[in-house]
């Protein structure tokens, strides 16, 4: 299994299929201030199946499929299906906005994806759409529905919790959860990309979250089945189900982390904050063979050295000054969650 000089192993794979989206949410992707990655040079369905298949062969045991907004690629269910059925793979996965999953649901669960993640900030339809600044409520939650009816499962909810923007709708969220049987986790407010206008003032900590919720929901501490997964898992005391918290921002998990992320555009990134990254479709387009590319993934996971979240924590805390502007970040639309 591939390791970087931190002994971390490259587990997960995050790919993301397109950077368009058909949200403009404002904490990711403000319109207006993005440019377009040219289609042709996005990867084919081919070529990411064969990337996969050799991030696999070199330890790779989860993928999730990401965007932009990945359902906007057409005939996705094509690339879950040859995915699905590589040889060694024990997860597969989609992160989406929702908008479009009521008439792709069964398409993608006929493919052989099992497990689905939807982003969901808010269940108030005119903050809904204030937040997406494109999105209409109804067909997320009809989307939701239509997965449930499906068999998808587990269906989480991801909610991105930034002050005094959601963070009343803590508890309406829970309950949504817990009424239709879904999991739900909520993310503090990261400083992903260059546009969003984090602050550290806007973060909602997980302590103010898992307080927010044991206001009406006693919790305990679930244990820990994967101890490099980036939620921190809880259970209800009375058997209502499940909710994580990531606290990237407030107890960053940097020295566990053992996701790797495939761009769109063919590039091998390796943190989530991450200013550049390996070009592997210059070496797929230019006749590479497979050890030819395992060496340049092997190349940029060994010299990984990423610990960007701690480093911020350290900075915040000692009053230094911190300034997320000052590392120019590879997008949230390009990259994927």
């Amino acid at each position: 299994m591939l390791r970087d000089i931190y002994n971390r192993p490259a587990r997960d794979l995050r790919i993301s299929v397109t950077d368009r989206c058909n949200f403009r949410c404002t904490s990711c992707m403000p319109l207006d201030r993005y440019v377009w990655i040219e289609r042709q040079e996005i990867l084919t369905y081919e070529e990411i199946a064969r990337l996969a298949r050799l991030f696999v062969s070199l330890g790779v045991e989860k993928i999730r499929v990401t965007g932009g907004e990945p359902l906007l690629r057409r005939g996705l269910e094509r690339l879950v299906a040859q995915l699905a059925a590589l040889s060694g793979l024990k997860d597969l996965s989609l992160t989406t906005n929702g908008a479009l999953l009521a008439e792709k649901a069964a398409a993608l669960r006929a493919a052989g994806l099992c497990r689905l993640n939807v982003s969901l900030e808010s269940l108030d339809p005119e903050k809904f759409h204030r937040i997406t600044q494109r999105g209409e409520l109804n067909r997320v939650l009809e989307g939701v529905s239509a997965a449930k009816k499906e068999g998808l499962a587990p269906i989480k909810l991801n909610a991105v919790i930034e002050r005094g923007v959601n963070d009343g709708e803590i508890l309406d969220l829970i309950e949504f959860a817990r009424g239709n049987g879904f999991a739900i986790r909520f993310i503090e407010y990261m400083d992903v990309g260059n546009v969003n206008d984090w602050r550290p003032d806007k973060v909602f900590s997980k302590r103010e979250i898992l307080a927010r919720i044991q206001s009406r929901y006693p919790l305990r501490e679930a244990p820990r089945e994967d101890p490099t997964a980036p939620a921190v898992d809880y259970e209800f005391a009375d058997g209502g189900g499940e909710v994580g918290v990531i606290a990237s921002v407030t107890e960053p998990f940097c020295s566990a982390c053992t996701r790797v992320r495939l761009t769109a555009e063919g590039k091998l990134v390796t943190c989530l904050f991450a200013e550049t990254g390996r070009d592997l479709k210059a070496l797929l387009r230019g006749g590479a063979g497979d050890d030819e590319l395992k060496q340049a993934i092997t190349a940029a996971w060994s010299g990984r050295n990423d610990r960007y979240s701690e480093q911020r924590f350290t900075q915040i805390q000692s009053g230094s000054g911190y300034q997320p502007g000052e590392r120019k970040k590879i997008e949230m639309i390009t990259l994927g969650g």
